[in-house]
């Protein structure tokens, strides 16, 4: 076995849903590539790009499987010049567990295992993705803290015409953990 493959892989499974949350792992790339590629309109990424998310950045993202099948994909970052803030970089739901809160859960699930390092979410999310909106509106709200939203990259200034403007959403600060 290779390094990446010998992480650890906490798996936390829920009663309400039979979902098994756990870091990526190099092996999964694959199933990520396929699981975005299912999540239109979900930009793909490359393959390479997906083993790089399941290996170099394994502690800040989350995979959720059912039944041994990848449904769920949350990839992250913390920001290099703010290593409180954890960037959600994509959100993959399969269509077969839409609308049971997987997003919800596995962000939490994220959050927690990052602990009170991170005090801050930001993602970005088209004007018009009212799915992406409603969840980290209820994430903010389940965390008690303040959602604020502003413009991050322009259709034709950034994107060239060829993407839709993208918003930047910051939720924070916020606290998963008392200190004692």
């Amino acid at each position: 076995m290779d390094a990446f493959s010998t992480q650890s892989t906490k798996e936390f499974n829920t009663d309400q849903n039979n979902f098994l949350f756990r870091k990526p792992i190099d092996t999964d790339g694959s199933q990520v590539f396929s699981l975005v590629e299912r999540c239109k309109p979900l930009d793909v990424n490359s393959m390479y790009c997906n083993l790089l998310q399941c290996t170099h950045f394994a502690e800040t993202s989350i995979v959720a499987e059912r039944d041994g099948r990848m449904v769920g994909f949350i990839s992250g970052y913390r920001l290099p010049q703010q290593p409180d803030t954890l960037f959600v970089w994509q959100v993959a739901v399969d269509a077969s567990t839409r609308g049971q809160g997987l997003a919800s859960q596995m962000l939490l699930q994220l959050l927690q295992r990052l602990g009170n390092d991170v005090s801050h979410l930001h993602t970005t999310i088209t004007p018009d993705n009212e799915a992406s909106w409603k969840t980290f509106r209820r994430l903010a709200a389940s965390l008690n803290a303040p959602l604020e939203s502003s413009d991050m990259f322009d259709r034709e200034r950034h994107f060239g015409g060829a993407h839709d403007s993208e918003q930047l959403v910051h939720i924070g600060p916020f606290q998963l953990f008392t200190q004692e």
